[in-house]
């Protein structure tokens, strides 16, 4: 291949070219400088060789510099023909690389040079070779080998598995009471107040569930299947009463009588809503599966008595009303009327009255002489937040008491006891009782097991006691979960608070848990509260603290 010629100047950077007796040819990709020696010929430099490559249509090769200096020497002193390798046409390498999770596949091109580029067969049979099956993304292969180069390029994405969603109970109606209490992070009541009775009509949608999904499954990148976890599925709540599943649609409760909705888990009942002038002598005492609506009072000596609500928009006089859910009291509560209510009590004031909750006892001005006990909070002055005052009288509240005015210089001695729960202190008594029972069967049932392999089992009774030894695991081991989310409902109770917006006056016994003082001084607005030290702690609106009662 007889050599070209160049011409121009060192300035940009060509030279004339007069290389008699030097030829490059090409065999099986390698470029070789053959040189006569001839007499006439001038010398010859590296610049003059690259720009004959170039020239010859090799400049996009792979060149070998050292062999081109010692070529440049030999060409210049040798006296006798050679041949040197000078170039090589490398075609382009591919690497392909797959995360460790196999979830992933990326790709590396090296570029070629002056060989054969890369494309996308041989990129797909790279990724074949490498065991990617799955999740190519044509676009970017065919992007990278146009570009002829790329780094780390992502080219196989797996797919993730997708759990199935749990089955969904979704109310129909937005106005409904719920009678399950929502905590916050302190363990409080977020209470509002239900207001009007809400009334459904019978055939009237009331919930819809959506029934738990399988889960979409994933897949590596080499292909292997991922398994997906199917939602937890669960039917209406048994027993509901008032409604039933819609004639067209298993999924719809629909009311099947009138009444007040109420929200439970898994479902919505339909209490029957009996409504009364008010409950006196002429109506006898009031026993009512549902809701019970007095439009006026319930006099001295009455009783009420209803599995759901009872609202009076009267006042109680005397009365004693019992209710499963909640007790909406519009007017009083004066003559040693007694309540006691599964979920929250409400009434504008409390004289002489008991007073029991399951979770909030709410007062809008004055308590005066009462004793209440709630298993969550009790808030009064709502309505009066500068005359709401508690005074006299036993207040137990498991988690906070706030009231603007506590105590009385004209009065006897306000008792206040916060911090403890006589249900949940029970319940957890119980369950350590029960735990150590259940330990002791997990126990005689492992000795059991551990005998029977040791002896022999000639009635063939090991499997039998192993699955029930496993059993007795899984019961001990429920109660251990049980055991944690008591002992942090306990904990709680340390975090009980007594707070007063405008301050405390006269005689108050105060006590934490079992741990009690008296305050026989008057304090501004502020907190009492137990440190970590089992202190008993007021701080006052400016964050400054003063100890009570030293542990």
């Amino acid at each position: 291949m007889a050599p070209g010629r160049l011409a121009g100047g060192k300035n940009n950077d060509t030279y004339d070219m007069n290389l008699p007796g030097i030829t490059l040819n090409e065999a099986d990709g390698k470029v070789l400088l053959l040189s006569q020696p001839l007499p006439d010929r001038l010398p010859v430099d590296a610049n003059l060789l690259h720009a004959l490559l170039i020239q010859e249509g090799f400049g996009d090769c792979w060149l070998d510099e050292a062999a081109i200096s010692n070529a440049v020497n030999l060409c210049n002193v040798q006296q006798t023909p050679f041949g040197l390798e000078v170039a090589r046409r490398v075609d382009a390498t591919l690497a392909v690389h797959i995360e460790l999770d196999d979830m992933a596949a990326t790709l590396n091109i090296t570029a070629a040079r002056g060989g054969k580029p890369a494309s996308v067969p041989d990129v797909l049979t790279a990724l074949a070779h490498a065991g990617v099956s799955f999740g190519m993304d044509d676009a970017a292969v065919a992007q990278a080998c146009q570009a002829g180069v790329c780094s780390a390029l992502v080219v196989a994405r797996g797919q993730v598995p997708q759990d199935g969603h749990d089955a969904i109970f979704e109310a129909l109606i937005s106005d409904t009471v719920d009678r399950a209490p929502k905590l916050n992070e302190q363990g409080l009541i977020d209470y509002r107040e239900h207001g009007d009775i809400p009334v459904v009509a019978v055939g009237a949608a009331l919930m819809r569930r959506t029934p738990a999904t399988p889960g979409v499954p994933g897949k590596t990148v080499k292909g292997q299947v991922l398994a997906a976890l199917a939602g937890h599925d669960a039917g209406f709540a048994p027993k509901l009463e008032g409604v039933e599943t819609a004639s067209d649609d298993a999924n719809v409760l629909v009311a099947s009588v009138s009444g007040q909705p109420v929200l439970v888990t898994a479902g919505v009942m339909v209490e029957p809503i009996l409504r009364l002038k008010e409950v006196n002598m002429a109506t006898g005492n009031i026993h009512f599966d549902g809701t019970v609506h007095v439009a006026g009072e319930v006099t001295q000596g009455m009783k009420v008595q209803a599995s759901g609500d009872i609202v009076v928009d009267g006042m109680v006089d005397g009365g004693l009303l019992d209710a499963g859910g909640n007790i909406q009291v519009s007017g009083g509560l004066i003559a040693h009327a007694k309540l006691h209510a599964g979920g929250s009590v409400t009434a504008r004031f409390a004289e002489g009255a008991h007073i029991t909750a399951g979770t909030v006892i709410a007062v809008g001005d004055m308590v005066i002489d009462c004793d209440m006990h709630s298993l969550n909070q009790i808030i009064i002055g709502s309505n009066s937040p500068q005359r709401g005052r508690l005074v006299g009288g036993t207040t137990a509240a498991a988690l906070l008491l706030r009231v603007p005015l506590l105590g009385s210089n004209k009065a006897g001695t306000t008792k206040v006891v916060v911090g403890t729960n006589p249900e949940l202190e029970a319940r957890y008594a119980a369950l350590l009782a029960r735990i150590e029972s259940e330990k002791a069967v997990e126990a005689n049932l492992d000795k059991l097991v551990k005998q029977l392999k040791a002896i022999g089992d000639p009635k063939h009774l090991l499997e039998r006691v192993k699955a029930s030894r496993q059993h007795a695991v899984q019961v001990w081991g429920a109660s251990l979960a049980e055991k944690q989310t008591l002992e942090h409902e306990l904990e709680l109770a340390l975090t009980a608070r007594v707070e007063v917006s405008v301050g405390v006056e006269g005689a108050v016994d105060l006590m934490f848990g079992h741990k009690p003082v008296s305050l026989r001084r008057e304090f501004d607005a502020g907190s009492f509260s137990m440190n970590e030290q089992r202190q008993i702690l007021f701080t006052d609106l400016t964050g400054n603290g003063l100890v009570v009662a030293a542990s």
